[in-house]
C-alpha cells in the first residue's frame, strides 16, 4: 500500500505498522514541566508488536539475518521480556518457530503472552541476563542449526536506535526548535542509550544524557546494571549513571499514571525517577525521557505494591 494512506493510518499488512517509519510519538509532560523545567517523553509503547522499544532492534536483526540468508527455521534468544514478545510476534509474520530463554525471575505476563504468540519457552536457572546466559544460548543454537540474534552483540541492535530513535528524537526537537538540555534513558543491552547519545551528541552538541540502571540488590524488568557489561555503553560518552530502586521505579509508574494519565512500564518508571532526582538536585531546562514500554505487562507489581509486598 502506498505512503500516501499512512497519513490516513491505513496499512496492508503488520509490517507496514512498523516499517512505515512513523515515528513514535514524543509528548509534553504538562504537569512535570513546572518552572524551569520543560519535559518531553518518547513514547516507545506505541510500537506494535511487543509494545516496547525492542520491536525495532527485533525486526531489525530479523531483517538483516534474512537479507544475509542466515535466518533458520528455528530462532533462539535470551530475554527478559520485550524482545521475546517482539521476536514471538515477528516469528510467526516470517512463518519462524521461536524459542526464548529466561531468567529465573521474569514477569508472570511474559510466558503467558509467549504462549498467545505460539512461541516456546525455557525458564533457566540464571538469575540475570549476562555474558554467561547468552553464550549458552548462542552455542545451543548452534548446536541445533537455529539462529541466535543475539540483542546484546549484535551491532545491528546500536545501527537501528541510531538510525532511527535517535533520529526521530533529533527530528522532534527540531520541529519544536528546541534543544535537549538532557535526556534519560534505561541501561538494558545499551542499545538505545549509546545511539542516542552518539546522535544527540553529534547534532546539539552540549546536550547531558543520563543511563538508568537498578540499584544494587535489585531487579527491575527491561533493565540491566552495567556489571552485565552492556557492550556500547563504554563506547559512547555517558554524562551520568543513576540507580533507581523497585519501589521508586514502581511509585513513579503509579505517579505518572495518576499525574499525566498514561500507564508507563517499570524501566520508564525508573527514567522517571531519574528526570526527579536530576531535577532535585538543581538541573533545569529541556528534558527528553524515554519510555521503553507501557504498564499493562506489570500488573503483577503494581498488586505486589498495592499490598505492602514491595
Amino acid at each position: 500500500m502506498g505512503k500516501e494512506l499512512w497519513k490516513y493510518r491505513i496499512f496492508e499488512n503488520t509490517l507496514e505498522l512498523f516499517i512505515g517509519n512513523l515515528p513514535t510519538p514524543l509528548v509534553k509532560l504538562s504537569k512535570s514541566s513546572i518552572g524551569r523545567v520543560e519535559v518531553w517523553a518518547k513514547l516507545e509503547f506505541y510500537n506494535p508488536y511487543s509494545r516496547s522499544i525492542k520491536d525495532r532492534i527485533s525486526w531489525a536483526m530479523i531483517k538483516d539475518a534474512y537479507d544475509k540468508g542466515l535466518l533458520k527455521n528455528v530462532i533462539e534468544e535470551a530475554s527478559s521480556g520485550n524482545t521475546s514478545l517482539a521476536l514471538a510476534a515477528l516469528s510467526r509474520i516470517y512463518n519462524k518457530k521461536f524459542r526464548a530463554y529466561l531468567p529465573k525471575k521474569v514477569s508472570e505476563t511474559v510466558p503467558i503472552l509467549l504462549k498467545v504468540f505460539g512461541a516456546e519457552y525455557v525458564t533457566t536457572e540464571y538469575e540475570t541476563i549476562g555474558p554467561e546466559f547468552w553464550n549458552y544460548v548462542r552455542k545451543h543454537a548452534e548446536e541445533i542449526g537455529a539462529t541466535n540474534l543475539n540483542q546484546f552483540k549484535n551491532d545491528v541492535n546500536f545501527k537501528m536506535h541510531y538510525e532511527t530513535t535517535a533520529k526521530e528524537i533529533v527530528e522532534q526537537m527540531k520541529a519544536l526548535k528546541k534543544t535537549p538540555n538532557y535526556v534519560v534513558c534505561g541501561t538494558g543491552t545499551s542499545g538505545h542509550v549509546a545511539a542516542i547519545s552518539k546522535r544527540i551528541k553529534e547534532v546539539f552538541g552540549k546536550t547531558k544524557v543520563y543511563a538508568v540502571q537498578p540499584a544494587k540488590g535489585h531487579s527491575i524488568p527491561g533493565i540491566k546494571r552495567i556489571e552485565t557489561k552492556p557492550k556500547w555503553f563504554f563506547q559512547v560518552q555517558i554524562d551520568g549513571l543513576i540507580d533507581v530502586t523497585l519501589r521508586d521505579a514502581v511509585e513513579s509508574s503509579i505517579e505518572v499514571a495518576r499525574k499525566e494519565g498514561i500507564l508507563i512500564g517499570l524501566s520508564s518508571g525508573a527514567v522517571y525517577w531519574s528526570f526527579k532526582k536530576l531535577v532535585k538536585e538543581g538541573a533545569e531546562g529541556v528534558f527528553v525521557l524515554v519510555f521503553p514500554d507501557d504498564g499493562f505487562k506489570y500488573v503483577g507489581f503494581f498488586k505486589k505494591y498495592f499490598e505492602g509486598e514491595i
